[in-house]
């Protein structure tokens, strides 16, 4: 990622995630990235850690339409944090590609640690690191839209 940190210092303390970079950039990018895109970005939910709508900790679920321009993917919720799961649509697909830690894994990413928007010359790119791989899409913009979860003790 280019401006979020996921691997920040704070005195003797590391691995440390600090978005604070990104969050400071934003303002300076507001013309440059897609609306739907913007909307999801500066959400005052998505960076903060306490939230219910933090995308810190879901997990991949689903990923359908791959190397389609349109695309979908799925997060599921976590149910010590989340009350709902993330679905984020893509349109304008021009770049996708999954990047696990261990090939064997596949779509297996583990949680998410933190993401990032960025303007692309197609629209927008949107970097996903989970603790076991990363996920880059770039499009034209995408929409994300939060559904209500069920929480049980086989989540």
């Amino acid at each position: 990622m280019e401006y979020v940190n996921i691997d920040a210092q704070v005195g003797a303390l590391a691995g440390v995630l600090d978005p604070a970079r990104y969050l400071s950039h934003l303002p300076s990018i507001a013309g440059d990235l897609p609306p739907g895109a913007w909307a999801f970005a500066t959400d005052a939910d998505h960076y903060d850690f306490r939230s219910r709508r933090c995308v810190k900790d879901l997990t991949l679920r689903a990923v359908r339409g791959a190397g389609g321009e349109e695309m979908e993917v799925e997060f599921r919720h976590s149910c010590w944090k989340h009350d709902q799961d993330l679905l984020i649509r893509y349109t304008g697909v021009s770049g996708f590609v999954i990047d696990p830690v261990d090939e064997d894994r596949g779509t297996a990413l583990g949680a998410v640690i933190l993401d990032e928007i960025l303007p692309h010359r197609d629209g927008c790119s949107h970097e996903i690191v989970c603790w076991d791989g990363t996920l880059n899409i770039v499009c034209r913009d995408l929409q994300a839209t939060w559904t209500d979860a069920a929480c049980s003790s086989k989540s």
